[in-house]
Parts: C-alpha cells; structure tokens; sequence
C-alpha cells in the first residue's frame, strides 16, 4: 500500500531571528536537508529571497545531518558571513540524484516565498558532480552554478552552455584530477558556444583547497549578480579567485561569530482536530504555504490568539486541510 505523504511545513520564523532548521522526511523521493532563513525573512515576506542549494562532498554523506554543518554555506554563517538567502543544505548517503534535488527545491518553493529568478546551485567534489548533473538536467531552473573540484555524470551535458557556471579546480588535486572537469568543458564545446562559461585553475591547489570558497563574500555576489529574467544572459567576470584569495577567506570574520536559532523539525501525527468543527466561531482551513503568520495576518489577529485558540505552539507543524480557529 502505498503511503500517504503529506505536505508539511518545517518551521516558520515569528522574529527577526536566522534561523536553521533540520527538515526531516519532509520530501517523498528527495533528501533529509537544513533549511537557512535569514534574519529578516519573517519581516520581509513580501520580498522574494533567492535560494542557494549547496550539494555537499562524500566525506559529509550519511545519516547525520550535523555532517552537513562541518563545512560549506552553512558553516560560513555560523563564522558570520551575511548571506541574504534562503539556504538549502540536503544530505546524502549514496550520490546526487537531480530529480531528488529538485524535488527538494520545488518543495521549499511550495512552502516558502521564494525568488525562482534567483536559485543556485553550488557544491564541491562529489557535490560538484552533483552541481553540473543538476545543471546539466535542468538549466532552465538555474540562475548560475558554481561547481568545484569535481566532474558530471550525465551524458548530455549541452544544458550547462545555456547557464553561467563557474568551474574551479585545483592543479594537485589527486582526489579527483582536474582532467575531470576539463573532459566537462571539452563536451560542452561539442555542443557549441561556452560563452557563459569561466574555469579557474587553482595553481597548486589540492582537493581541500577549494572549500574556503564557501567562505568567501564575493562567492556569493557573483551568483547573486545573475538571474534568470536577464534578458540576455552572460556571466560575470569581475570576480576573480585565486589561492593568493582563499588564503584570505576568513580574514573579514574575525571576531563575527553568529549564533543561529536551531530547531529540529519532524513530521507529526496529524492533529486531532474532530473536536473543532465550522460551528465553533469562525473556522479556517489550512492551505499549502500557510503558516501561523500568515494566517494571522489574514484575520487580523496575532501568532498568540491562534496558539491559544488552538492549544498549539509558535513552532507547531501545519498540516494541509487542518482546521484553525481563527476567533
């Protein structure tokens, strides 16, 4: 028989607060992953965030999540670097599978106010594979890519020509040679112009080096200087990245260590709601994407009336065709 998988939200900020939630069986054929809201994501619904997708390496696979935070966007936030997105952060334990990451991106898509002109795709060694066959399988949904020390899997890779990508790779990587990534962009030149695309080469530079990318600012301006509605797309060349760079990666976080608010969100058993019926005041049915704020706001009241109203908590999990009374 098959199971019924609901659509559950992770969690809602109620303040100003950046918070880290560990998203657990939320996706049916997708990841367990960490879900990043910036500080003002709650006080600026109204406008769009763009979405960072950071596919890890093999060393951070499994079934712990906490792996996921020893290196990468996350990491670099909680160093304090300021990244104004929303950060999706999965785990695997056997390789990347595109349908799966998109399937985990088009859930935080139905659950979150997102900019879909700005979602991009970054990941190193393994997850540089899993970046390019991402890429490669669905270009249209990215607005760049970033891909490191790393090589794709898919045979057609005609779809990465139509996207910027930046390829990086170190000289001394013996992990993964950097003969992977240029066997990458010599496919790509058989389908036709790479216009959009740039590849460094990290002189000396081992299969480690490139992790202090992640830590960089002006890793994440040059994705965010790209967006899908450009209507001529190129890729931007102001940025350059060197070892000379990342051997300054951390030089402007001294000192700016941030605590993030971490919650562990997993699925429920669906409320017991048979005692609240349309009769009792006024009844509202929970819809896909709403949150206690959102529905709040709708009626006029606050996070606090609905919690008492309905013995729930801040951080209660809203399950689609729930009944809250809203008075």
């Amino acid at each position: 028989m098959k199971k019924l998988i609901l659509a559950l939200l992770c969690f809602m900020p109620l303040c100003s607060v950046a918070q880290l939630v560990a998203c657990r069986q939320m996706v049916n054929d997708g990841y367990n992953f960490w879900l990043y809201l910036p500080d003002d994501y709650a006080d600026t619904m109204s406008e769009k965030k763009p979405v960072i997708m950071f596919l890890h390496g093999k060393s951070l696979s499994g079934n712990n999540l906490e792996k996921v935070r020893t290196y990468g966007p996350l990491d670099a936030l909680a160093k304090g670097r300021e990244i104004d997105a929303i950060v999706i952060a999965p785990q695997t334990n056997d390789g990347w599978s595109p349908k799966k990451v998109l399937n985990v991106y088009d859930w935080v898509k139905e659950h979150y106010v997102v900019d879909t002109n700005r979602f991009y795709v970054i990941g190193m060694s393994m997850g540089g594979y899993g970046t390019l066959d991402f890429a490669a399988t669905y270009p249209e949904k990215i607005a760049a890519a970033m891909a490191m020390c790393g090589g794709c899997n898919v045979r057609d890779v005609c779809g990465l020509n139509t996207l910027p990508l930046w390829i990086i790779h170190g000289t001394a990587d013996r992990a993964v040679p950097m003969s992977k990534s240029i066997a990458v962009m010599d496919a790509m030149r058989e389908c036709g112009s790479t216009d959009l695309l740039r590849f460094t080469k990290l002189q000396g530079g081992n299969h480690g080096s490139p992790a202090r990318i992640f830590y960089l600012k002006e890793t994440y301006e040059w994705l965010f200087s790209h967006r899908l509605s450009d209507s001529l797309r190129s890729v931007n060349t102001d940025y350059e990245i060197t070892m000379k760079t990342l051997k300054n990666a951390y030089s402007d976080l001294s000192g700016k260590q941030k605590t993030l608010k971490v919650k562990d969100s997993k699925p429920e058993k669906p409320r017991n709601d048979k005692n609240v019926s349309d009769s009792d005041g006024e009844i509202y049915r929970v819809k896909s994407g709403d949150t206690l704020t959102k529905i709040a706001r709708m009626h006029g009241t606050t996070v606090s009336e609905l919690c008492r109203l309905n013995h729930l908590k801040e951080t209660s999990i809203l399950q689609i065709g729930q009944k809250i009374r809203v008075k």
